[in-house]
């Protein structure tokens, strides 16, 4: 779906409906950035978010005139914190998050009942403490766009369109994406809506795809094998080979030890189990990658013999430490290996140092503040 709203031009759309919104306001741009990080990962997932975003800042800034390190970091790595971390709030927004529902029988809708309220003010407050740390590295006024993205794409596209379809004025720009993110939202919705059914989800994704991929063949011409050549395989095959080391491990007796290292823990109080738990998978998504970190959590959780509201509170808070304490270092994730990845493409870099400078402050407090919500939220719902 990424690669597919790239073909429609979405990405110069965005970005240069953010530069106009932004009004000149380097700090008003930064909060604009968050929120459309936020709402991507929500309609697609983190990774999907990580491959639409990160052009389309990187096509808003360089239209801004941004040349310097200095000036891409600020905005690119807040977003990315965002767009990874805000698969927290529903289930469906992280691959990972997904397999290990499978693994406690829990449906999309009480994992959204649960984490939504906790991940989304969590979020919120990952957004301001950032905010705090680089507003000093934000520009109070930004300058004037070199060029109308969306006007350039489109009319550089015009020739391919096929019959009378026409993207040539801002009112039917507007009109077409807004149509193809209302399919997007609808097919997002359809997943509840399997979920709840015991329709397998995967079935509503790859049909949704799959209807864009043909609209898109149909109207402007393009041949779907860009999509094997744009998907970057190579990350794909280290999250695999992550689950390959931790499965090797769990043959082995990691997932017996950990559980008799954190029982006694656990069965103090819901509490304990908590903030153990949380901080244990964020420690450990750091060494590993988050994919097979959540995993090992959830198989030491489903052999402790816990009963179900204990279970599903202690997993989201595996769910906080994998999606969010696995931010500390541009290692934890698929989603930050995705991102590098790209910046990498663009001939950007961003230092380890520059990446941690940030997390090692902003990664800890959230993590902790979001459990502590999701203790309460819990308490209040189900105590």
């Amino acid at each position: 779906m990424a690669i597919i709203l790239e073909s429609f031009g979405f990405f110069h759309w965005v970005a240069a409906a953010l530069a106009r919104l932004a009004k000149g306001s380097g700090y008003r741009l930064y909060w604009y950035i968050q929120l459309l990080c936020f709402v991507m990962t929500l309609f697609f997932n983190n990774d999907g978010s990580i491959l639409i975003t990160t052009p389309i800042l990187i096509l808003l800034l360089r239209n801004l005139g941004f040349v310097y390190p200095h000036e891409f970091i600020p905005y690119l790595l807040s977003g990315a914190l965002i767009a990874t971390g805000s698969s927290t709030p529903i289930g469906v927004s992280n691959i990972t998050n997904l397999i290990s529902l499978n693994m406690i029988n829990m449906t999309l809708y009480n994992y959204t009942k649960m984490m939504f309220i906790p991940g989304t003010l969590g979020l919120l407050f990952m957004s301001g403490l950032m905010f705090l740390i680089l507003k000093s590295k934000l520009p109070r006024t930004l300058p004037k766009p070199i060029i109308e993205l969306d006007e350039m794409f489109f009319t550089e596209k015009f020739h391919s369109f096929r019959g009378n379809f026409s993207l040539d004025t801002r009112e039917k720009r507007k009109s077409f994406m807004l149509k193809i993110l209302t399919f997007v939202f609808i097919i997002r919705c359809l997943l509840f809506v399997a979920s709840y059914f015991g329709i397998p989800i995967e079935i509503v994704a790859a049909s949704g795809s799959i209807i864009l991929l043909i609209w898109r063949w149909y109207y402007l011409r393009t041949n779907p094998k860009d999509i094997l050549r744009k998907t970057p395989w190579h990350v794909l095959l280290f999250a695999f080979s992550m689950y390959v080391i931790i499965y090797g491990l769990n043959n082995i007796g990691l997932t017996a030890y950990l559980v008799k290292f954190c029982e006694p823990i656990v069965s103090k109080s819901l509490f304990h189990a908590s903030f153990l738990m949380g901080g244990l998978i964020s420690i450990l998504s750091n060494i590993f990658n988050n994919h097979p970190a959540l995993l090992i959590g959830t198989m030491t959780l489903t052999n402790m013999g816990l009963n179900p509201i204990t279970l599903k509170t202690i997993y989201l808070a595996n769910i906080i430490g994998s999606d969010i304490g696995s931010l500390l270092l541009p290692i934890g994730t698929l989603a930050s290996l995705m991102w590098m990845f790209i910046l990498k493409k663009n001939d950007i870099r961003v230092p380890w140092r520059e990446y941690i400078n940030v997390t090692i402050v902003v990664v800890p407090a959230t993590v902790l503040f979001t459990l502590y919500l999701l203790f309460y939220w819990i308490q209040k719902m189900f105590f």
